[in-house]
């Protein structure tokens, strides 16, 4: 959709729902491009395979966690290496299917004549024509109730009516035994930069140790709302046994700070960290970022005050995983999830500093 037509159709689109679905406005998903795609099984059922291995053991390792994929799940890998043989135009980068979802990197290497949701159609009607042989309709009911646990990806997609998202539905058939093996639509990422790229192969890579990890200690993974502390109101992932620490520190650097300054500062605070003083930060300025990254590379504990909220499937960044697997690591929310990431303010920052303070007085 052209940022034209976006702004005609916008005064009747009613309220803007925070989504993880939503194509970018004025993006043109025929042009050359990388982007890593996600999409969930209906109902989140554990249809594609499930997790084996030890969430302990080291990677490479026999005993290290991995998907053994079911009959569905082969057949599912095997459409999306296809994809690059039906669309001359498309590269294959990287696939990881996961017990009710999919990651997958596509490369467009060149302009295509039809969107990136039609290739995205073709993929899941692939995908659908094995569901049904493997799953006949009189079976389908009994697998449509059943939800799995894993990853979220926060992504769907069908193959009904073509709407120029690689989406469908009859629209009829709630009960979804119709015989579509993917939610509706789909979640896209579009590559930014080279570093990037190699990110997602790494999260790719590392999904099946990830969902082990947060079987193993699921409640450091939860989304929990409505905490409240000295009268606001968050939402939280992580560890919410640091907020009994008896002593709490502020970090708050000010953007003047010279590198030396900012040096001595994080020395200062990872030593007060280590006597087991808790840190509390929004880690907004130059400072407290690096303040930030010291106590985590020392893995120490840290509550982190966070400006973009949480919706039911958040899960922690990768570079906050391991801290919130140890149990080390608290983010707090206290404004509602948007999708789009955009320049704080004043107001917002100082608001985030106000009540940084305010936890750390908080008895």
């Amino acid at each position: 959709m052209t940022w034209e037509e976006f702004e005609k159709h916008k005064p009747f689109a009613g309220e803007k729902k925070p989504s993880m679905l939503r194509r970018r406005v004025g993006h043109d998903y025929e042009s050359r491009r990388v982007y890593l795609i996600t999409m969930t099984v209906e109902g989140r059922r554990p249809l594609l395979g499930r997790l084996v291995g030890d969430a302990n053991a080291p990677d490479g390792s026999p005993e290290a966690p991995r998907i053994a994929l079911s009959p569905l799940g082969e057949q599912v890998r095997c459409c999306w290496l296809a994809i690059q043989e039906h669309y001359p135009e498309v590269m294959v980068l990287d696939i990881t299917v996961m017990p009710d979802h999919l990651h997958g990197i596509l490369f467009v290497k060149k302009q295509m004549e039809q969107h990136l949701g039609m290739v995205i159609k073709g993929f899941k009607a692939g995908c659908n024509k094995a569901y049904r042989q493997l799953f006949p309709p009189l079976s389908m009911l009994q697998h449509c109730c059943s939800k799995g646990d894993g990853d979220n990806g926060r992504g769907e997609g069908d193959d009904g009516k073509d709407n120029g998202r690689g989406e469908g539905d009859d629209g009829k058939n709630n009960g979804r035994t119709h015989g579509y093996l993917w939610a509706r639509n789909y979640n896209d990422h579009i590559l930014e930069g080279p570093s990037e790229l190699q990110r997602w192969h790494q999260y790719l890579t590392d999904n099946p140790r990830r969902l082990a990890v947060r079987r193993a200690h699921p409640d450091f993974f939860r989304v929990t709302f409505g905490i409240t502390i000295a009268g606001q109101t968050y939402a939280a992932i992580g560890n919410r046994f640091l907020l009994d620490y008896p002593e709490r520190q502020q970090v708050q650097c000010s953007r003047s700070l010279t590198n030396e300054q900012i040096a001595t500062t994080v020395e200062q605070m990872v030593a007060n960290a280590r006597r087991g003083v808790l840190l509390v930060s929004p880690a907004i300025s130059q400072g407290e970022q690096a303040v930030m990254r010291a106590v985590l590379d020392a893995r120490l504990p840290l509550i982190f005050l966070t400006p973009w909220g949480f919706n039911t499937f958040s899960k922690p960044g990768h570079q906050y995983f391991e801290a919130c697997s140890e149990g080390r690591f608290l983010i707090l929310a206290p404004w509602p999830h948007e999708n789009q990431r955009f320049p704080l303010t004043r107001t917002m920052c100082l608001a985030l500093n106000a009540m940084t303070a305010a936890i750390c007085r908080q008895e």
